[in-house]
C-alpha cells in the first residue's frame, strides 16, 4: 500500500509498534481468538472482502512469517514517530493528529482489553457532529495492528473505523451462537433483504454496515457522555487489574451504561425507531452482558409481534439502573479493598461476589 514520501517513515515506525504490541499481547487471546485475528489481519492487508478466505496455504505461510517479525521484535521498545522534522511519543495522539488532519489522515492509539496497545493510521472520509460531539468516519486504514475494533472515542471525539467494522460485523453474524439467530433473523428482515442466507448478506452488507455504523458511534457517544462511571476510577481500575474479570466485569458495566444511558446506543435506536438496529443489537450480546440485561431479548421478542417502542424504553432504563448498581457496588468493594488486600486477593472476592453469580444467572444485586 503507497503512502505519501513524506510519510514512508512514519507510517514505518507505526507498523514498527503493531509488531511489537502484537508480539507482546498475543498471549492474551484464545487459539480460537488468536485465529480469527490473524485471518482478519490477513484479509485486511490482502484487500480481501470480509467474506472472501485465503487459500489456506497461503495464510499459515503468511501466519508463520507474522509470528516470525514478532520474535524479532517482542523485547524492543515502542518507537517515536517522525513527522515534520521531530519524534513524537506514539500516544501523543493530540499532537500528531493536528499535523496529520490537514492531510485527511487520522492517527489512533490507546490501550484496550488487557492494556494491549492499539495503533493504526487510516484517511477520513467524513466529520460530522453529533450532540456537540466531533465524529470521524475512517476510510481506508494504512497501518493497523491485530485487533479489529469497529469504533472508539479518543480525545474527546468519536471515531469509526469503516474497515475494522466490516470485518467485525461480518465474523459477528458468520460466528453467531444460536441463541441470537432469531434475533439476527428479525433485524435482516427490517432491513429489507429476502432471507438471511450468505448471499443475501452480502447483497445488503452496505445497508447492514450503515445501520451498525450508527450503533457503534451512538455507543462512543453514550460512553463519552457518561457521568456514572468516572473515566479516571475506571482507568485506574482497568491499569490495577488487567486481563482479570474485575477489567471484564468494570468493561461490561461501562459498556451497558453506554448503551442504556440517555445518550447512548437504545437511546437512539428509540429516538429513530429503527427496528433493525433492534435486531442486531440484541443479536450480537454475549458474554457478561447477557446476565447483566436479561431483559433485552425477552422485551426485543416482544417487540417482533407488538412493535411497541415503549417498552423497549422501560427496558432501557432498567439496563441503566442495573448497570449504574453495579458500578456503585464495584467500586464500594474495591475501595473496602485497598491497602488491605492483594490484587489477587481483590479478585477473587470480586468475582465470588458479583461474577459467579451471573455466570450463574443469578442477582447478586437487587435494586
Amino acid at each position: 500500500m503507497a503512502h505519501p514520501p513524506s510519510l514512508n517513515s512514519f507510517t514505518k515506525a507505526i507498523k514498527e509498534n503493531c509488531h511489537i504490541s502484537d508480539a507482546g499481547g498475543a498471549s492474551i487471546f484464545s487459539i480460537c481468538g488468536m485465529a480469527l485475528r490473524l485471518r482478519d489481519l490477513n484479509k485486511w492487508e490482502q484487500g480481501l472482502y470480509p467474506w472472501q478466505e485465503a487459500v489456506p496455504s497461503d495464510l499459515l505461510e503468511w501466519i508463520d512469517n507474522r509470528e516470525q517479525i514478532w520474535e524479532s521484535v517482542g523485547d524492543n521498545d515502542y518507537s517515536p514517530l517522525p513527522l515534520n522534522g521531530r519524534h513524537y511519543d506514539p500516544f501523543d495522539t493530540r499532537a500528531i493528529n493536528r499535523i496529520l488532519h490537514p492531510q485527511g489522515l487520522f492517527y489512533g492509539a490507546g490501550y484496550a482489553h488487557s492494556l494491549k496497545p492499539c495503533f493504526f493510521l487510516a484517511r477520513i472520509l467524513e466529520t460530522r457532529d453529533i450532540q456537540g460531539i466531533p465524529v470521524l468516519i475512517l476510510g481506508q486504514e494504512m497501518v493497523r495492528d491485530l485487533l479489529t475494533l469497529p469504533a472508539l472515542n479518543q480525545d474527546d471525539a468519536v471515531i469509526f473505523r469503516k474497515d475494522a467494522a466490516a470485518l467485525f460485523l461480518w465474523d459477528q453474524m458468520a460466528y453467531l451462537k444460536k441463541s441470537g439467530q432469531r434475533f439476527l433473523r428479525m433485524a435482516l428482515r427490517r432491513c429489507g433483504l429476502p432471507d438471511p442466507g450468505t448471499e443475501s448478506r452480502i447483497d445488503g452488507f452496505e445497508s447492514i454496515l450503515s445501520i451498525f455504523q450508527q450503533t457503534c458511534i451512538h455507543h462512543e457517544i453514550g460512553e463519552i457522555c457518561d457521568t456514572v462511571f468516572d473515566r479516571s476510577r475506571f482507568r485506574q481500575i482497568v491499569a490495577g487489574f488487567p486481563h482479570s474479570t474485575v477489567e471484564l466485569l468494570a468493561r461490561t458495566v461501562k459498556d451497558l451504561l453506554a448503551d442504556t444511558g440517555p445518550n447512548g446506543t437504545l437511546a437512539h435506536i428509540i429516538e429513530t425507531k429503527n427496528a433493525a438496529a433492534l435486531g442486531f443489537y440484541a443479536a450480537f450480546q454475549d458474554g457478561l452482558f447477557r446476565p447483566l440485561f436479561p431483559q433485552l431479548r425477552p422485551a426485543v421478542e416482544k417487540f417482533v409481534s407488538d412493535d411497541d417502542w415503549d417498552g423497549i424504553e422501560n427496558t432501557r432504563g432498567i439496563g441503566f439502573d442495573t448497570a449504574r448498581r453495579y458500578v456503585e457496588e464495584l467500586l464500594s468493594m474495591l475501595e473496602s479493598g485497598d491497602g488491605g488486600e492483594t490484587p489477587e486477593q481483590t479478585i477473587d472476592r470480586v468475582n465470588t461476589r458479583l461474577v459467579v453469580p451471573l455466570n450463574n444467572g443469578e442477582s447478586p444485586i437487587t435494586g
